[in-house]
């Protein structure tokens, strides 16, 4: 084994923990003949992750712990010795023990922290992996794993780690906040799951109140909070000894984890590369913010304010009991009294007076009331109060006296007005003006609050156009790289107020804007509160992890409340079903339209052959095609896409997409396959040829009106060029339109293993793969049969019931199309 290297200096300024580190190029391994101390560290052989010594803040205690290797702001995901830290990492060691245990020793030699693994063998190593997993294993089999920290999860939950219950030992796996910002040792709030048994998170404040719940997992969201899978896939492991949620390690170059944070929330921060920094990109509770919903958030007699920062205050006559701890992010120790009250003995002095009330309105009243009988007036139920020593504060609603006893908990400044009230608070004299004070401050106050309002005004007015200005200067500059989240009111400012409409559909409406240096954007306004989430949530999932020259590419989003805006590269030429379909002349040559045709199968090729999961889109049409300066085409409007993983061959879903389009298997309700994409593709490659929607009459032509059925007919006749937009005046590539034509009747076969891949598609159109003459789908030659003029209704009848007796021929003798399909199938290498 090679034992860690020393020598490079890299000295970091950290604001997060405040201390200067020496990051050396090290190993992954600490063995039976290596250790650590020092400025020594391991690294996971990807770089990923780094074991060392650290030192949060401005304290003098260092702590073992994993931090990230390609983070410049070094952030800690794991802690060893999170309630023992050592005075000095330089005589401090961490080794592995004479009994094969990774243990942490101090100055003197005495154990600190141990992995405390029954080993049956003293011949172990610690390896670090890239998924943040420290793992304690045998020395000869890697496969022999002995302890591993993802089983030991602090404040962070890494891809790998358990989250859960074990049903025979009663062990829970959960996180557990920091202390304070700069003291890792456990906290006051959990995240753990159900320990009852069911499938939902809660956070737990002093492992006995639960303040808040995930919902219930159905699968594939949690109902509570649907928007937390937006990029990690949870699995959910429930059987007779356990049950847990984890998620993968994908390795990707995004970072973005979940942290149990010393607010009492759970929250979800993303690194981004482009600003080098940390950004919060979900949290909960939040409604659309509940910081005060966490339970004793500010410990006794501190007051919760959602609307100012910081979040926590002493009510008046009140100060922090450790000022150090508030100014550390730790306020659950609460507030003490200035000025004791006159009881009991004090009240007997000469000169004592006797204890006042503060009226403070707008109050959301603590937990743990008394009611008192019999009491019916303020004066009556203030007095009840006064007269008992341990009485802190009262108040009169309703008709009824409430009496607090001792420490008051979850007080709350401007809380909802349909549910505040008034709490008379309990104050030594001392605490009050008088009367003539109260004027002179009201006063002053007055002169003073006029002068700062327009100060104020001026600075903000000031600030709010910089701030704008330079993050949008910051998105502009972030284009070329990863998602960028926008503010609303940012996105206000590039639409300027959303005034310039250039689109619209099921799902809400697009706008066009710029971004600083006159980059254009689209800025699509999603519309209704589930179909818009879901979309939002499909569309970020899919379009905003991939990228590929013929898929539109997505810039941002917003999501602030019910305000969810997707924010993609603009595109001049608009949807491909302006040019084809609205307009009287052309601009689309048969070399752009051919162009366009191959664009758009290279794009669909790459989702469903060369994607992690095959993503099927479901909503192919001339609308969803978009065209760029040049006319090159990009796909959009993901939101009703769908995942395949790649150990699948089917996938079931309700219908989805546009009438027209619609491949036979959505109407059947089987489950489908990317062929669905392929059979929408065909039915749109036929309105790139003729210009005109397949369901329209003819208008010089005394064929049927449904277009596919007259390219059977012409193909056969082998007089493809009347099939041509009269547009284009005959100005075409006669050896590319029989080849499209050919390939589109292909594409709409009604059995979905007679149609090609995408990847073929892409084939016949770039000439590599030659086309043979496609049979006649069953459901077009029924219509053929029916002299009725076609329509929607017809046509999609019509498929269902050749869908249904193509079903049913399956499971005996083989019709006679499907024996014309086979045929051609098998016509050798370089065709189908």
């Amino acid at each position: 084994m090679v034992s860690p290297r020393i020598g490079c200096v890299l000295p970091l300024l950290l604001p997060l923990f405040g201390l200067l580190f020496d990051l050396c190029s090290a190993a992954d391994t600490i063995s039976a003949n290596s250790s650590l101390s020092g400025n020594q560290i391991i690294t996971s052989s990807g770089g990923d992750l780094v074991l060392g010594f650290f030192k949060p803040g401005s304290t003098d205690r260092y702590y073992v712990g994993i931090w990230y290797g390609k983070v410049p702001k070094i952030t800690s995901v794991w802690v060893a010795n999170r309630e023992t830290p050592v005075a000095d990492p330089s005589t401090s060691v961490i080794k592995i023990s004479d009994d094969g245990n990774l243990v942490l020793l101090d100055a003197s030699g005495a154990l600190v922290w141990t992995t405390a693994a029954k080993t049956t063998s003293n011949s172990t190593v610690a390896v670090l992996l890239d998924s943040g997993n420290l793992q304690l294993r045998d020395a000869s089999n890697s496969s022999m794993v002995v302890w591993q920290s993802l089983d030991y999860p602090t404040n962070t939950w890494l891809p790998g780690a358990r989250l859960g219950l074990n049903k025979i030992t009663g062990v829970t796996q959960r996180l557990t906040s920091w202390k304070d910002n700069e003291d890792p040792a456990p906290g006051i709030f959990n995240l753990e799951l159900d320990p009852n048994g069911t499938s939902q998170f809660f956070i737990v404040w002093n492992s006995t109140i639960n303040y808040w719940s995930s919902g219930t997992w159905n699968g594939q969201i949690f109902n509570l909070v649907p928007e937390m899978d937006y990029y990690h896939v949870f699995q959910y492991i429930s059987n007779p000894a356990e049950n847990y949620f984890t998620y993968p390690f994908d390795n990707q170059d995004s970072i973005s984890t979940y942290v149990m944070d010393v607010s009492g929330q759970i929250k979800q921060f993303t690194w981004l590369i482009n600003s080098q920094s940390w950004i919060l990109f979900w949290w909960q509770p939040r409604q659309p913010r509940q910081q005060c919903q966490v339970y004793s958030l500010c410990g006794a007699f501190g007051s919760c304010n959602e609307n100012v920062l910081p979040f926590c205050k002493c009510v008046r006559g009140f100060r922090a009991r450790n000022q150090s701890d508030w100014d550390l992010g730790d306020q659950s120790g609460g507030c003490v009294r200035n000025t004791p009250l006159q009881c009991g003995e004090r009240a007997n002095s000469s000169n004592s007076q006797r204890d006042k009330f503060l009226t403070m309105d707008n109050m959301r009243l603590p937990v743990n009331n008394q009611t008192l009988d019999g009491i019916g007036s303020d004066e009556d139920c203030q007095l009840a109060c006064l007269n008992n020593c341990s009485c802190t504060a009262y108040s009169f609603a309703g008709g009824r006296c409430y009496v607090w006893h001792g420490e008051l908990l979850n007080l709350q400044d401007q809380y909802s007005q349909s549910e505040a009230s008034t709490l008379q608070l309990r104050l030594a004299a001392s605490e009050l003006p008088s009367p003539k004070s109260n004027k002179k401050i009201v006063l002053w106050a007055v002169v003073s609050a006029a002068v700062a309002v327009l100060v104020c005004l001026a600075l903000i007015w000031f600030v709010v156009w910089r701030r704008r200005s330079s993050r949008l200067m910051r998105a502009s500059n972030a284009v070329g790289g990863g998602l960028v989240p926008f503010r609303y009111s940012e996105l206000l400012h590039a639409t300027k107020n959303f005034s310039h409409k250039v689109g619209g559909g099921g799902f809400g409406s697009v706008f066009k804007g710029s971004l600083p240096d006159s980059i254009p954007i689209a800025v699509k306004k999603l519309e209704g509160l589930h179909q818009g989430e879901k979309q939002f949530r499909t569309e970020v999932s899919t379009v905003g992890m991939i990228q590929h020259v013929n898929l539109v590419r997505l810039i941002g989003f917003c999501s602030e409340g019910t305000n969810k805006l997707l924010v993609y590269e603009f595109m001049q030429k608009g949807s491909l079903d302006t040019h084809l379909f609205r307009s009287a002349s052309t601009d689309l040559t048969w070399k752009t339209r051919y162009q366009i045709a191959v664009g758009t199968a290279k794009g669909l090729a790459y989702l469903h052959e060369q994607c992690r999961d095959c993503i099927i889109h479901c909503d192919i049409k001339p609308e969803n095609i978009l065209l760029d300066d040049s006319f090159a085409p990009k796909l959009a409007d993901f939101g009703l896409a769908k995942f395949m993983g790649r150990d699948f061959s089917r996938v079931l879903t309700t219908t989805r997409g546009t009438i027209g389009y619609l491949a036979p298997e959505w109407i059947t309700g089987v489950p489908i396959t990317a062929k669905a994409d392929v059979y929408s593709y065909g039915m749109m490659l036929f309105e790139i040829v003729s210009g005109r929607r397949n369901l329209e009459n003819p208008e010089e032509s005394n064929a049927t009106g449904f277009f596919p059925t007259l390219v059977f007919s012409e193909l056969l006749k082998g007089n493809i060029g009347s099939l041509l937009d009269q547009r284009l005046a005959g100005d075409v590539n006669l050896e590319e339109l029989e080849r499209a034509c050919k390939l589109a009747c292909w594409c709409i076969q009604d059995d979905e293993s007679c149609r090609p891949t995408m990847g073929q598609v892409l084939q016949v159109l770039e000439g590599f793969l030659e086309v043979a003459m496609p049979p006649i789908p069953r459901s077009l030659r029924l219509l053929t049969e029916t002299p009725e003029n076609i329509n929607v209704n017809v046509f999609y009848q019509t498929q269902y019931v050749s869908s249904s007796q193509s079903s049913q021929s399956k499971s005996g003798t083989s019709n006679s199309s499907h024996t014309r399909s086979n045929t051609s199938n098998s016509s050798g290498a370089g065709r189908f």
